[in-house]
């Protein structure tokens, strides 16, 4: 997939009477397309080898912690002294992150645009290991259309706690009730409801982009 996306302005008339200032996005699954699986089939496993590793071995709850701060290195540490026959598919996690990265979500992507074009405040909130981050911000230029971006291993706390919210709110000076916040994880999207946003669970491009027309922000 390409991660080259033109920027299509918008030529619609915003709603004047919108109380919505503020897009927040979420940027995996939202933006950013990430499954561990596309690293473990180049790797030639199966599809029952592949969900057993991602089930037992290097599973989702593991994965939250080095969003949450932990390093690289003691991740893997971690994973090796309980599963050292794991040892090739253990590293490849992080030494070969990237492969697990499908490219942009191109409709989504899209959408940013026509908000940016349309001079609406951005920001990102992301679940994302410290470590990572900056090099998926090399790879997609559309990341620097944010007027923000909140990493959850950079503040050593992940989403839904509502900690993470209203620090994106205070370090920004933007309010809740003035802002949406986006996010594939419905969980997310609670715990931005819970202080105030309104919240979008996203499915596809297409649904968030009637959804955010219905808000009268596009």
């Amino acid at each position: 997939m390409s991660n080259s996306v033109a920027v299509v302005p918008s030529k619609r008339v915003q709603n004047p009477e919108s109380s919505i200032r503020n897009i927040v996005f979420d940027l995996g699954g939202v933006l950013i397309d990430w499954n561990p699986r596309y690293l473990y089939r180049q790797l030639g496993g199966d599809e029952e080898q592949i969900e057993w590793f991602l089930t037992h071995v290097c599973h989702s709850e593991w994965n939250e912690q080095q969003d949450a701060g932990r390093t690289f290195a003691e991740a893997i540490a971690d994973r090796l002294a309980h599963f050292p026959e794991h040892e090739a598919w253990i590293r490849a996690y992080y030494d070969r992150w990237q492969d697990m990265l499908g490219g942009p979500i191109d409709g989504t992507v899209e959408i940013l645009s026509e908000l940016k074009e349309n001079g609406r405040p951005l920001f990102a909130l992301t679940n994302w290991s410290a470590e990572s981050f900056p090099v998926a911000r090399e790879m997609y230029p559309f990341l620097n259309w944010f007027d923000g971006i909140v990493v959850s291993g950079e503040l050593k706390m992940i989403k839904p706690d509502p900690k993470i919210y209203l620090h994106l709110l205070e370090v920004h000076n933007i309010r809740a009730e003035e802002s949406v916040f986006i996010d594939d994880r419905l969980p997310n999207v609670e715990g931005a409801r819970a202080v105030g946003f309104t919240g979008i669970q996203f499915h596809s491009p297409e649904q968030l982009r009637a959804e955010l027309e219905h808000l009268g922000v596009l």
